[in-house]
């Protein structure tokens, strides 16, 4: 089996929290926003226990077709159409929640934070949750256009975070950094940050942390 047959088109840094052993065989995974599943053909594979959500029908039917070669057990009802704000999942379902170039297709600050306390929810204490977004870190040239969306150098729009977004909805959440904010800047063209957080054990069924149960 080649790489690609066994990887697909895995996000690189998606991929390095495989290698740490964040991610591992029977844990819960949630893919919000999943596309057309390129982050999914390991975990289908290796016997994850997987669920994804999209808008978009037709990516969803594509990630079903994929499940049904990869893991043919998985349960239809796992793979949904929906946004990430609304996902119908019960709070607390899952052990680690991907966000893989999704949060940046935010119309506004409302839609932003409703997508990350969505995904907030369903992640169990102690779970994991990993998201690759557009940023403004490191970002030169890139024109304002209100609500935290700006024009970027490659022609395209986007919701941007600064790092101190970030590291304010962290505090919000009352969740913990597990890396350094790192961030890819593409031939001063956009900007790429992985956010990744794990949900303290103490946190209270909305999500949040219990009050002074952390430093």
């Amino acid at each position: 089996m080649t790489l690609f047959e066994q990887f697909g088109h895995i996000d690189i840094y998606l991929f390095d929290q495989l290698l740490r052993g964040r991610l591992a065989p029977g844990m819960r995974v949630l893919d919000a926003g999943c596309g057309s599943g390129r982050n999914l053909v390991y975990l289908l594979r290796e016997g994850f226990d997987v669920s994804a959500t999209d808008a978009n029908a037709d990516a969803v039917d594509h990630v079903r077709q994929l499940a049904a070669q990869l893991s043919p057990r998985l349960p239809a009802t796992q793979l949904r159409v929906e946004a990430v704000e609304a996902c119908s999942f019960p709070p607390a379902s899952f052990d680690a929640v991907i966000s893989s170039a999704v949060l940046h297709f935010a119309r506004d600050d409302a839609q932003f934070d409703g997508m990350v306390d969505a995904m907030w929810r369903v992640l169990k204490p102690g779970g994991v949750l990993f998201c690759r977004l557009a940023s403004s870190i490191g970002l030169v040239g890139a024109r304002p256009l209100g609500q935290n969306r700006f024009l970027l150098p490659d022609g395209s729009e986007r919701y941007l975070v600064s790092a101190e977004h970030l590291l304010s909805k962290t505090r919000e959440l009352g969740g913990t950094l597990l890396d350094p904010l790192k961030t890819t800047v593409v031939q001063d063209q956009r900007s790429m940050t992985t956010w990744v957080l794990k949900k303290e054990e103490t946190a209270r069924p909305d999500g949040r942390a219990v009050p002074g149960s952390l430093p």
